[in-house]
C-alpha cells in the first residue's frame, strides 16, 4: 500500500471520527438542554462546605461555610469591578455565554508561558456556573452542563446581575467569597475602601488562591506580582484607568492571614488540627473550602466532651491570662486520637497547646531512665542512695541535684525512687544505664526528633521541651507493651460523591521487650497507688502514671494509662521564665495538683462504660522478687 492511499484512509477515518464525535457531543448537550436547571445560588456555600465528624458520624464543625457579604453591584467600587473583568474576562459585557476561541487561546499563551494559570479560557459566566453551581472535577460531563448553565443564565439574567453573583460568590482563598470579605482578609478594609493597586492584587488572586496568595510562599509573591501587572496592563489596555494611574500603581502589602470562621472555644483547635494534617496529606485549601468533603476523625465524641468538661470545672480560679492547658489522649497500639484540648478558644490564641506548644517535660521523662535501668539489667529491687543534694560529674563539670524540697530518702529501692520521683536515684541510674541509651528509650518510645536531648543527666529530669501529644504517645507506647504506633486524627476523607479520596492505616512497631514493660508499669502503678499521683486513685481502676514538675515551677504534668487509654495533661504559660507558683492559691503547682485531677476527671468520662482491665504481672527483670512498696513513712511525696 502506498503512502497516498495510506493518508487518504487515515483522512476519511479522522472525518468519520470527527464526525461520530460531534454527534455524540451534539447527543450530549441536547440531553443536558433538557435536564440541566439553574440551581439556587444561595445553596452553594453550603452545600460544598466541608464537614469534620466524630468517629461515630456526629459533626464537630465545617471548614468552608458561608463567609460572604452581599453587596449589590452599585456598591462594589468600578475600580474593583474592572480590575476583575481585566483579569478575567475583558470582553464579558459584548461576549456570549461561553468563547471557544478564548477556550484555545488561552490555552495555547499558557503552553508558550509555561504557566497554567497564567490565563483563563472561561468567561465569567462560565467560571460562575462552575463555581456555584458545580465540582472543579474537568470531566466532559461537568463541562458540557457547565456550558448549558451558563448559556440559561445569560438568557435568564443581565450582564450585570451575573457579574453581581459572580463578585459576591467566587472564592478567594482564605476562607473568604465575594470581594467584601477578600478585602477584609487580604487588606483589613472594606471593598468600597481599596486603593487601585489594591482591587488589582484582588483580582489576580481569584483565578488561583492557593497558587497567588503570598502568605503561602515566596515563589506565590513573585507569581502575584506578575499578575498584579498584568491586570493592571490590562485595566489600561481597555481604557478603564489613565497612563498616569498604571505608572503609579505599585504593588501593596497584603496583609498576612488571619483567623477566620466560626471557630471559638476548644472546637476551633481540633478544626484547624485537622486543617494542618490535610494539607500534609495533600489537600489542598481549595478542595477543604469548596471540595464538600466528609472528615472522619478518630476524636470520641463522649471523651471530647469529658476533656472539656473536665478542664472547664477543674481550671484554677483566678489564674493568669496566659496560663496554657493542653491536654490530649491516645489510644495505645493503634496511635488514634481520641481527644484534644488545646486552649480555651481558638480565636484568642491559635497555638494548638496540645499538639503545638513546647513545654519543659519535667519528671515524666524519668521513665525513659527506667527502661534503660532495665534494659541494662538493673532490677526494682536495686538499692540507691537517696540523699539530696549530691553532686554528680556532668562532662568533667560538678552537677548538682536536689529533691523535691530537698528531702533526703536515705538508701532506698528504685521502686520507691520511682513512687516519689527522687532526683537524686534517677540521675546516677540514667549514668549508669548509659545516657545514650536513656535519650535511645525516649526516641522509641515517640520523643521525636524535633525536640533536642542532649546526653547529659540533666535530660533525666526533663529540661528538654516536647509537647503534650509527645509525652502523650510515648506512655501510650508503654501502654500497650512496647507497641509504638504513630499518632493520627483523620480516619478518612470521603468526597461529595461518597467517594473515598484517604483512609488511614495504623503504623505500628515493637520497640520495647514486654518483660521491661510488665517492670515499667509496675513501677509507675505506684506512683498512683500512693505516690506522688495518688490524686488518680479516684479513678477506680488500674492506672499507671507519672508527675512531673520542671525547674522553678515552670511547668506541671501528669502523664498516665490504663490498659486501654493514654493521656497527659500539662500546666505552663508563655514562657519558661514565667513560673506557676501561687496559681490556684497553691503554693507550687506541681503534677499532682491540677493536672493530675484534671487527668483524673477526663479518664472518668472517657472510660465511661468502658469495662476494667488490668496490666500484666511484673516480670522480675534482673532477677529478683519485686518487692510491694507504700509511700514509705513520713514523707509526702510532691513532684
Amino acid at each position: 500500500m502506498d503512502k497516498a492511499t495510506i493518508r487518504r484512509r487515515l483522512f476519511r477515518s479522522t472525518i468519520f471520527l470527527g464526525g461520530f464525535g460531534f454527534i455524540t457531543g451534539s447527543a450530549l448537550f441536547a440531553f443536558a438542554w433538557f435536564t440541566v436547571s439553574i440551581p439556587d445560588p444561595n445553596e452553594y456555600i453550603n452545600s460544598q462546605a466541608t464537614i469534620i465528624q466524630y468517629s461515630n458520624g456526629n459533626e464537630i464543625g465545617r471548614i468552608g461555610t458561608q463567609n460572604r457579604q452581599i453587596l449589590p453591584i452599585a456598591k462594589i467600587p468600578i475600580n474593583m469591578r474592572n480590575a476583575v473583568l481585566a483579569a478575567e474576562d475583558r470582553n464579558f459585557y459584548s461576549n456570549q455565554a461561553f468563547s471557544f476561541t478564548g477556550i484555545a487561546r488561552a490555552l495555547l499563551n499558557n503552553l508558550k508561558s509555561g504557566d497554567l494559570n497564567a490565563q483563563g479560557g472561561s468567561t465569567i459566566t462560565q467560571q460562575y456556573a462552575k463555581t456555584a453551581f458545580l465540582t472543579s472535577s474537568r470531566t466532559i460531563e461537568r463541562k458540557i452542563r457547565e456550558l448549558v448553565i451558563a448559556m440559561k443564565l445569560e438568557n435568564a439574567l443581565s450582564k450585570d446581575q451575573i457579574f453581581e453573583n459572580y463578585l459576591n460568590t467566587i472564592y478567594f482563598g482564605r476562607g473568604s467569597y465575594g470581594v467584601q470579605t477578600a478585602s477584609q482578609q487580604y487588606f483589613n478594609r472594606n471593598v468600597d475602601q481599596l486603593t487601585l493597586s489594591q482591587t488589582a492584587v484582588i483580582a489576580s488572586i481569584l483565578r488561583a488562591p492557593g497558587y497567588y496568595d503570598p502568605s503561602l510562599s515566596e515563589n506565590n509573591l513573585v507569581r502575584l506580582q506578575n499578575r498584579f501587572q498584568y491586570v493592571i496592563d490590562g485595566m489600561l489596555d481597555q481604557g478603564w484607568i489613565t497612563q498616569e494611574q498604571a505608572d503609579s500603581a505599585k504593588f501593596p502589602t497584603v496583609t498576612p492571614r488571619v483567623t477566620s470562621g466560626s471557630l471559638s472555644g476548644p472546637k476551633g483547635h481540633i478544626i484547624s488540627q485537622v486543617q494542618r494534617d490535610l494539607g500534609r496529606l495533600g489537600f489542598t485549601e481549595e478542595q477543604l473550602l469548596e471540595g464538600g468533603l466528609v472528615i472522619r476523625t478518630t476524636l470520641v465524641q463522649r471523651a471530647q466532651q469529658s476533656a472539656v468538661d473536665a478542664v472547664t470545672k477543674l481550671y484554677p480560679k483566678s489564674a493568669p491570662d496566659n496560663l496554657r492547658i493542653g491536654l490530649i489522649a491516645i489510644r495505645p497500639g493503634t496511635g488514634e486520637i481520641i481527644a484534644m484540648y488545646g486552649g480555651r478558644d481558638y480565636l484568642e490564641r491559635q497555638l494548638n497547646d496540645a499538639t503545638q506548644s513546647i513545654a519543659l517535660a519535667g519528671s515524666t521523662f524519668k521513665p525513659f531512665a527506667l527502661i534503660a535501668g532495665l534494659e541494662a539489667g538493673i532490677p526494682l529491687t536495686s538499692m540507691w542512695n537517696g540523699d539530696s543534694p549530691q553532686i554528680f560529674d556532668d562532662l568533667g563539670k560538678p552537677y548538682t541535684v536536689s529533691n523535691y524540697g530537698n528531702n533526703g530518702w536515705g538508701q532506698v529501692d528504685l521502686l520507691t525512687a520511682t513512687q516519689s520521683s527522687i532526683n537524686t536515684v534517677f540521675v546516677p541510674l540514667g549514668m549508669k544505664a548509659g545516657m545514650d541509651k536513656v535519650v535511645d528509650a525516649a526516641r522509641r518510645a515517640g520523643i521525636p526528633e524535633s525536640v533536642e536531648m542532649i546526653a547529659t543527666p540533666s535530660v533525666v529530669l526533663g529540661v528538654a521541651s516536647p509537647r503534650v501529644i509527645d509525652v502523650t504517645n510515648a506512655y501510650a507506647t508503654f501502654a500497650a507493651q512496647g507497641v509504638y504506633a504513630k499518632p493520627f486524627l483523620v480516619t478518612s476523607v470521603t468526597g461529595p460523591n461518597k467517594g473515598v479520596l484517604y483512609e488511614a492505616t495504623t503504623q505500628t512497631q515493637q520497640v520495647f521487650a514486654e518483660d521491661v514493660m510488665a517492670d515499667l508499669t509496675y513501677a509507675l502503678k505506684s506512683v498512683v497507688n500512693g505516690g506522688t499521683g495518688s490524686a488518680a486513685l479516684a479513678l477506680g481502676r488500674p492506672a499507671a502514671g507519672k508527675t512531673g514538675t520542671s525547674q522553678s515551677n515552670a511547668s506541671a504534668w501528669f502523664s498516665g494509662y490504663t490498659p486501654q487509654l493514654a493521656a497527659s495533661v500539662a500546666f505552663f504559660r508563655d514562657s519558661a521564665s514565667e513560673s506557676l507558683n501561687g496559681i490556684g492559691g497553691l503554693t507550687s503547682v506541681t503534677g499532682g495538683t491540677f493536672p493530675a485531677r484534671i487527668w483524673t476527671q477526663f479518664m472518668k468520662g472517657a472510660l465511661r462504660g468502658e469495662p476494667v482491665m488490668t496490666f500484666p504481672a511484673p516480670a522480675n527483670v534482673g532477677g529478683l522478687d519485686p518487692i510491694e512498696m507504700t509511700s514509705g513513712g513520713v514523707q509526702t511525696p510532691k513532684d
